[in-house]
């Protein structure tokens, strides 16, 4: 039995390994390929760099809109993650915390819009954003991404809370603390790996988004880091190393964000999972 149980954690081992490098190599090759220029690129892809080739990155953060393309991708991100930790957790709170019947109906609304796919409102919300002096400027973006996730924020921080006690709140609200104040200074602080969770998820999508800032920002102007990578790729010919070199710059602060939550966000997942 112990050799059996051996044998099995091995070939574990193994297959969680070749998984582990599969999914490693798209990004190992884009952060090789970032330091090479691009005739050596078109010469031999997966060859490794024959030297620090750094011309890329001077040319895209000199001589492009690209570092305009920057800034509004932290503050597309940015903003968008700020009011979706101000407005979604309340709503989870609400959602769970509550006994009135109109609260599951809301609930259903949340999930059902998670079931319909983006292209197939596309159209009337872009219609909508004009209307509403919000197409051609981040804020259109930001309004659309914060109430897209409304959905499975709620999903997400209703199935934690199921695990907060109720005594914690009914304890400090005898001794006097509001209402607001028991979520911001007792319930708030205990949900940080749901919210963890729920930064990595939604920044992630967002950062790495092409659709919707490729047509609601206004053409002819710097627009996010994705779409500026994109303008490279050409109908007979690409600049692979321009390619490469811009994704290697988005990558890297998803890896450090991701890096530096990761604790978190497993814990907010795993907990969300099993209390749901």
């Amino acid at each position: 039995m112990y050799k059996g149980k051996s044998a099995y954690d091995v070939l574990l081992f193994i297959v969680t390994l070749l998984i582990a490098v599969m999914f490693f190599f798209p990004i190992f090759f884009n952060l090789m390929s970032a330091f090479k220029s691009n005739s050596e690129i078109m010469r031999d892809a997966i060859a490794l760099p024959t030297s620090l080739y750094l011309d890329s990155f001077k040319y895209l953060l000199t001589e492009t809109e690209f570092p305009a393309a920057i800034v509004n991708s932290v503050v597309l991100t940015g903003l968008s993650i700020v009011f979706m930790v101000v407005v979604i957790p309340m709503a989870g709170y609400a959602i769970e915390r509550s006994s009135a019947k109109w609260t599951g109906f809301v609930f259903l609304y949340f999930l059902a819009g998670m079931m319909i796919p983006f292209q197939a409102y596309m159209i009337p919300l872009f219609k909508e954003l004009k209307m509403m002096g919000m197409y051609g400027n981040l804020v259109g973006p930001i309004v659309i991404y914060v109430s897209g996730s409304v959905g499975f924020g709620a999903l997400l921080y209703t199935s934690f809370l199921k695990g907060v006690p109720r005594e914690i709140e009914e304890s400090a609200a005898i001794d006097g603390c509001s209402r607001y104040g028991i979520f911001y200074r007792i319930v708030f602080p205990l949900l940080g790996p749901c919210t963890a969770s729920m930064v990595v998820l939604n920044g992630l999508g967002i950062w790495n988004d092409f659709l919707m800032p490729m047509l609601v920002l206004p053409s002819g102007k710097p627009k996010t880091m994705i779409v500026e990578i994109f303008y490279y790729v050409g109908e007979f010919s690409s600049r692979w190393d321009m390619i490469f070199a811009g994704t290697a710059m988005s990558i890297v602060p998803i890896l450090i964000v991701f890096l530096a939550l990761q604790k978190y966000f497993v814990k907010g997942i795993a907990t969300g999972a099993i209390k749901g």
